[in-house]
């Protein structure tokens, strides 16, 4: 019999946050759309937990047409109202509205050379952040810098702490804790 993993405590013992820890948090993320998905359902976690929105996640990409951009930003009045009765989602009119304002401001960079890929990671030098931590912090002046560039680019819901947890997430940084398994493997994989 094999020892247990360590990993990072944050997942706690719920299989599903275990499973997006082992093979998805910190796993470098360049696809546009799969970015602005992920930008987005951070932002919807503002004041709640993570585990909420992984929760809540299938009926997000349900609810807001795979988190197409094109089509979340011609979402009219009658589409707020359909997503603010989706009881399988966070019904949070300002983030609803944020949202779309967010799906406009992605199309208007993917107009961009690099489009939406290329702007995020140019916070990171294109790299991922290698930290050794024994604690996570809650942003970084990179996640700063992103916020203040996505707030002038009429992102909604993007503020400093939002944008390092999203950066987390995509692998911007490897925020695996040193005594994490994760951490080497994501470590060996960047380099």
């Amino acid at each position: 019999m094999s020892a247990p993993l360590s990993r990072c405590a944050w997942p706690g013992d719920d299989p599903l946050y275990i499973a997006y820890h082992d093979s998805e948090w910190g796993v470098p993320e360049h696809d546009h759309r799969a970015l602005f998905e992920k930008l987005i359902l951070d932002g919807f976690q503002a004041g709640l937990s993570w585990i909420t929105i992984l929760r809540k996640r299938e009926n997000f990409r349900r609810a807001f047409n795979g988190f197409e951009p094109a089509i979340i930003a011609n979402y009219d009045e009658a589409k707020i109202e359909r997503l603010m009765a989706d009881a399988g989602i966070v019904r949070n009119r300002a983030k609803i509205t944020a949202a779309i304002a967010s799906a406009r401001a992605f199309l208007e960079i993917m107009e961009e050379p690099g489009g939406f890929d290329e702007f995020l990671w140019r916070f990171t030098d294109g790299q991922t952040l290698q930290n050794n931590l024994t604690q996570l912090p809650s942003q970084s002046p990179e996640s700063k810098a992103m916020s203040r560039a996505l707030k002038a680019r009429g992102f909604g819901f993007c503020g400093p702490t939002i944008c390092y947890a999203f950066m987390q997430a995509v692998g911007m940084v490897n925020d695996h804790l040193t005594t994490c398994f994760r951490h080497r493997e994501l470590g060996a994989s960047s380099r």
